[in-house]
């Protein structure tokens, strides 16, 4: 992982914008191509002229437009705000029979989005933008290719903002490091690790004290789930009044151990006052992660409760396997205090095992 500033993709060269030009010059005499002449022009005009140019093959000098009649274009795009400085080149090849019977095809075409080296996994779910069930629909006989860039730019920007939130982990590790350095002195070995059982146990540093929790409040903390370094802590704990959810988010987020992690307090809380059940979730900026658990305490009807999972991230992307784990871990922390023991009439007064 680097710590360089993001270097945006540079835009298709004068020639290769004028090779374009040509290009769309000689499709627009094909009756047949009249709708790929014509997106390439809306997205000239989305995306502006020198976003868009003639993709030209590495080493052998072959233009966009193939011997098997496959036309190909490169796009620079940029990433929305407040990552607009950061931006990435994409190949677009539309085969011949485009729109009519086949979708077209994306490849990503820069080794970096900003300072982070791009991996296989994103490659891949570029390339199959238009054949995965997460990337986007192709219709025959239309165009689809702005849909799949736009969807480009949203898978780059989860994964650039993922790997945004690992380096600043690892940035309060190593200030953690230096922190340890200044009080245990040079004659005492440092051990270093990133794990979830010692992320913030280091003894030599004084931690800051926690903000109050509302009185009669105890949180039940589960064992945390591991998978592929990334870690998920469930915990479950016990409201009387939606006024209580701020106070027990703050004095989670003022644990160093939590506040680090990629997503601390991913959250959905239900409680009933006057007859008026009253209900809210928080992604914590694990897209949809909120709302899922949201319907996890509603199908299991559990009430007068709020359920927190954090996400220490790993450097491994899971996939849809982080929601399986998020859910997992709001259960165990639900069974461990005994949300889930009895009936949601008779909760009121539940609770049993670790509190936090």
């Amino acid at each position: 992982m680097s710590s360089l500033s993001p270097q945006p993709s540079p835009p298709p060269s004068p020639q290769h914008a004028e090779e374009l030009k040509d290009l769309l010059a000689s499709l627009s005499e094909d009756p047949d191509k009249e709708q790929v002449v014509s997106e390439i022009e809306v997205l000239q005009s989305i995306y502006g002229d020198h976003a868009i140019g003639l993709y030209q093959r590495p080493n052998n000098g072959n233009n966009g437009n193939g011997k098997d009649g496959t036309v190909r274009y490169q796009v620079v795009l940029s990433l929305p705000s407040p990552h607009e400085d950061v931006s990435l080149k994409v190949l677009v090849s539309l085969p011949p029979t485009y729109p009519k019977s086949s979708p077209p095809q994306l490849q990503l075409l820069s080794r970096y989005i900003g300072a982070f080296g791009a991996d296989s996994g994103l490659f891949g779910s570029i390339l199959r933008t238009y054949i995965s069930v997460s990337g986007v629909e192709w219709t025959e006989d239309t165009v689809c290719v702005f849909d799949g860039l736009q969807n480009v730019i949203d898978r780059c920007t989860a994964w650039y903002e993922e790997h945004l939130s690992t380096e600043k982990a690892g940035a309060l590790v190593r200030e953690d490091e230096k922190d340890m350095r200044q009080l245990s002195g040079p004659s005492k070995p440092l051990e270093t690790t990133t794990s979830y059982e010692n992320l913030g146990h280091d003894p030599g540093i004084k931690d800051q004290p926690l903000s109050a929790l509302p009185a009669g409040v105890n949180i039940y903390v589960a064992e945390p789930i591991t998978d592929r370094k990334s870690a998920f802590v469930g915990r479950a704990c016990r409201i009387s009044h939606p006024t209580e959810v701020p106070l027990i988010l703050a004095h989670l987020m003022s644990d160093r151990r939590i506040a680090r992690a990629a997503h601390p307090i991913i959250n959905a809380w239900r409680c009933q006052v006057d007859q008026v059940l009253h209900q809210d979730n928080d992604d914590d900026g694990e897209t949809a992660a909120g709302g899922r658990l949201a319907h996890l305490l509603q199908i299991l009807d559990v009430n007068d409760v709020l359920v927190v999972v954090t996400r220490y991230f790993g450097g491994i992307h899971l996939g849809p396997d982080r929601f399986k784990h998020i859910n997992q871990a709001a259960r165990n922390a639900l069974e461990l205090g005994g949300f889930l023991d009895a009936p949601a009439d008779n909760r009121k007064n539940v609770g049993r095992g670790k509190k936090h």
